[in-house]
């Protein structure tokens, strides 16, 4: 370090040095020129810290940081400008909070509007970029905790405590205002800084709360186990098997499961119709459910519900209800070891266990077979041909709406990160997976996602990232050339309305939609459009074959439904 003055910029990259970020994701403004001149300084002196990334649009920044995170579980940084650019970026922000990412966003504002007597911050911020209240009080309401920076001399600080917040359960954004007179200021690093952020502290139930469950496990005679998001949790996917296998207890992952969270392969998975799972149970665990019933009073009434996961009760859910009987509240893999540890030391019936097991081992009734679809290709084979095709260890994002539960019973996801859902609105799923991809650059990505989940996405920006960034992924688009989402809540309420009578549906047309293949070629991308049955295996292995020699390729499928 040299004799440099020093201001709020060098503090904000001292902390993610501090803290351990590898990548800024900044789709940023005027304010951040601190920074800017921080990371020359890093550059020119060699300095180790974060990695820079310059993106094109708010969305992609906020959703890369959501897929390295995914990864990783680690916070990063993201940089947007001013109100506007958080508003932009509202939607990844809010997708970050449900998945559990943890990141800090942060923008700025002014304090002086050029009245004050230090560096004039400019005119803009005066008459375009100011909001009564602070950006802050805009964030607050889709963020884990959001607030203002108030001095330069507790910069350094304040962005330490919000990567630490982030990173707590449950783990998810938390936002900072950092005003440009504060960015400006000159600062002295005090004596701390330099100092290793330590990782949060591991959290396991009291031994009584871990007896008292597995207890309850060991009585039951029909348990069950239901998740949505047990494997976005470390150990989380491992120490569940663990758990099931030790008692033969069937695991269901719901129309809500938002990741690979059991093995598909196992018997003991018992796909994801929670009603008729419960329906029969004595014992249903609830691990790392948001939303376990639907309505939410429809818990099954003769059934005992232990509730295990890190934040039982979401903060930022409206109306949530489990209808728990116990609480394990704890980190998710200690916990699952924990409470697997207490069954053996209290003992387990093996014969209860191997009579269990032989009933679900029975062969399922086979599906019936499945008649060629009349026109364009059938969503199902698409999977099944992904499936085939894609690395046994590729991670498979997914930003479909009406192919969702297609997507997660054909895959069989058999191992961690193999399946992750974007949460939240549409439009992120193009950075979650660059984000995936940068976390992990030697496992093969690949996104699926329907034609207007893929219109919602800022296309432009992110495949130019996916090429500047060297960050080749496979993009299979679900087209049906339609929202049929938004048809099929029509039918729902209007089953016999004006619109079916007539054949007129509003909000649901996209043939108006771009060739999106050739979107795709004009940005560097390989582009494939896939209409016939006898098209989709040796298309999807070009595809594949593109992606693999490092380009990555967008395949246009016309689905049937």
């Amino acid at each position: 370090m040299t004799d440099e003055r020093l201001d709020g910029g060098e503090a904000v990259l001292a902390a993610c040095r501090s803290l351990g970020v590898d990548v800024v994701f900044a789709s940023s403004g005027s304010e951040w020129a601190p920074v800017w001149e921080a990371l020359a300084r890093q550059d020119r002196d060699g300095t180790a810290g974060p990695r820079y990334v310059d993106l094109l649009h708010e969305t992609l920044a906020v959703a890369m940081a959501t897929g390295y995170g995914l990864v990783t579980r680690r916070p990063q940084l993201v940089l947007v400008h001013a109100v506007p650019g958080l508003l932009q970026g509202a939607c990844g922000v809010h997708g970050a909070l449900l998945a559990g990412v943890p990141m800090v966003v942060a923008s700025s504002e002014s304090t002086s509007y050029g009245d004050g007597h230090g560096a004039d911050p400019g005119s803009q911020w005066y008459r375009n970029l100011s909001i009564v209240g602070g950006p802050q009080a805009v964030a607050a309401p889709w963020t884990k905790w959001s607030t203002q920076v108030g001095d330069v001399s507790t910069v350094y600080g304040s962005v330490v405590r919000a990567a630490e917040i982030a990173a707590r359960p449950t783990a998810g954004p938390v936002y900072l205002n950092i005003p440009v007179e504060v960015l400006l200021d000159e600062w002295t690093p005090p004596a701390l800084v330099g100092r290793a952020i330590p990782e949060a502290g591991r959290r396991v139930s009291t031994s009584a709360d871990l007896e008292q469950a597995a207890r309850r496990l060991l009585a039951a005679e029909r348990p069950v186990i239901v998740t949505e998001s047990a494997g976005r949790h470390e150990d989380g996917f491992e120490a569940l098997l663990e758990l099931a296998e030790t008692l033969a207890v069937p695991v269901i992952e719901p129309q809500a499961a938002v990741c690979a969270n059991f093995p598909r392969t196992s018997a003991l998975h018992r796909g994801g119709d929670t009603a008729s799972a419960v329906a029969d149970a004595d014992l249903v665990v609830l691990l790392c459910c948001r939303a376990p019933w639907y309505p939410p009073s429809d818990r099954p009434v003769a059934a005992d519900v232990l509730v295990i996961d890190d934040v039982p009760h979401r903060p930022y859910v409206d109306y949530q209800v489990l209808g728990a009987d116990q609480y394990l509240e704890g980190d998710i893999g200690p916990t699952l070891r924990a409470l697997t540890g207490a069954v053996r030391e209290l003992g387990v019936d093996e014969q209860k266990v191997a009579a269990r097991l032989a009933a679900l081992t029975v062969p399922r009734t086979a599906p019936a077979p499945r008649q060629p679809a009349e026109h364009w290709i059938d969503p199902g084979d698409v999977v099944d041909c992904l499936r085939e095709l894609l690395d046994p260890d590729a991670a498979v994002v997914d930003e479909t709406i009406t192919h969702a539960r297609t997507v997660q019973q054909r895959l069989r996801a058999d191992r961690p990160g193999r399946y992750s859902y974007v949460q939240g609105g549409l439009g992120q799923g193009i950075g979650v997976a660059l984000g995936v991809k940068m976390a992990d650059t030697d496992r093969e990505v690949a996104l699926v996602i329907g034609d207007g989940a893929m219109l919602y996405n800022p296309i432009v920006q992110s495949l130019s990232a996916a090429r500047q960034l060297d960050l080749p992924i496979l993009i299979v688009v679900f087209n049906n050339r339609q929202y049929r989402s938004m048809k099929l809540n029509h039918l729902r309420f209007y089953p016999d309305g004006a619109a079916v009578r007539e054949d007129d549906f509003r909000g649901v047309d996209l043939d108006g939609q771009p060739e999106l293949a050739k979107v795709a070629e004009s940005l560097g991308v390989l582009g494939l459009s896939l209409t016939e049955p006898e098209q989709l295996k040796s298309g999807l292995a070009q595809a594949l074959a593109s992606v693999r020699s490092g380009v990555s390729a967008l395949v246009d499928v016309r689905v049937s439904i």
